[in-house]
Order: structure tokens, then C-alpha cells, then sequence
């Protein structure tokens, strides 16, 4: 199979068999995540965010999350979650993902649309340059809530 036989789709909602397909995606995105319908289904309902996947034969094969938002400086997105399934890598499936992407921010009428990636990841940052994405001179920054930060928010 190749990506000629893969079709990008959003998703509208989630089916059973989209639902079995994602949980299967998950851990292969991140070790620590755990499945949950809901959130997903919050996902493709949500205003500022849609599922893009990847199908082949009617299974969901790759997945990635579109953020965009309204904020003073203009209409800004962000890429997250991108997983495709081990058994179908190298078959240019996260490229169609991303390039799908970039299309959606020119036609929603996106400034920047933005994606964070660990520099360990060599291959997948060239992948994203290939694509149109390029390196800031930036910091990222987290906060985790409750990830003993020493910080107490008491409520008033």
C-alpha cells in the first residue's frame, strides 16, 4: 500500500472503529497517554481544533490535531499529536498530514501556523522543513499544573 491509497480526511465524529483505531495510535505518540473517547470527541467538536486522519482500507492509520485561534496579533495555529502507525511509516503519510495542514492555514486565513518537535528528532525535522516549516529563535516553555512547581494557587 502506498499513499496513493490513503485518504486525508477531518473527522466529523468518532465512530466505534475510528475510536479503536485512535486508542491503537496513542501509544505510539506518547507512552504516557491514555485514551479517552470523550477527549477526542471534544476534539472534533471544538471550534478551535479539528482531527485530521489518515485512512487506508477504512482504518485510521495516522492522526494529527489542528489548533487555531483567534488572538490580538492574528489568526495563529498550531500543529500537535502527529502519530502515524508503525506499520505504515515511510509511506509518506505524515507529509500528506501536514501538507493538509498547511492548506487549512491558507484557507482560514492563518498568519503563522506553528509546531514544536524535540531536536532528537532528526528525521521528522527534516520532514517538517521539507513541508515549509522553519526554525524560530524561540523558547519553549512549560507549566504543568500541580507538577510541584512550588507554586499554591489558593482559590478566593
Amino acid at each position: 500500500m502506498s499513499g496513493a491509497d490513503v485518504e486525508i480526511e477531518i473527522l466529523a465524529a468518532i465512530t466505534d472503529s475510528d475510536a479503536e483505531d485512535l486508542a491503537g495510535l496513542l501509544p505510539q505518540l506518547s507512552r504516557t497517554a491514555s485514551f479517552d473517547r470523550a477527549r477526542f470527541e471534544a476534539i472534533v467538536t471544538h471550534d478551535a481544533t479539528d482531527l485530521i486522519v489518515a485512512r487506508a482500507d477504512g482504518r485510521v492509520v495516522g492522526m494529527a490535531t489542528f489548533v487555531s485561534l483567534p488572538l490580538p496579533s492574528g489568526m495563529r495555529g498550531h500543529v500537535e499529536d502527529v502519530a502515524v502507525d508503525e506499520a505504515m511509516r515511510g509511506r509518506g503519510i505524515a507529509r500528506m498530514l501536514l501538507t493538509r495542514m498547511t492548506l487549512l492555514a491558507g484557507e482560514r486565513g492563518l498568519r503563522t501556523l506553528d509546531l514544536t518537535s524535540r531536536p532528537s528528532r532528526e528525521s521528522a525535522l527534516r520532514l517538517y522543513e521539507s513541508v515549509g516549516f522553519m526554525h524560530r529563535e524561540t523558547n519553549v516553555l512549560r507549566f504543568t499544573p500541580g507538577a510541584g512547581t512550588g507554586l499554591a494557587v489558593e482559590p478566593e
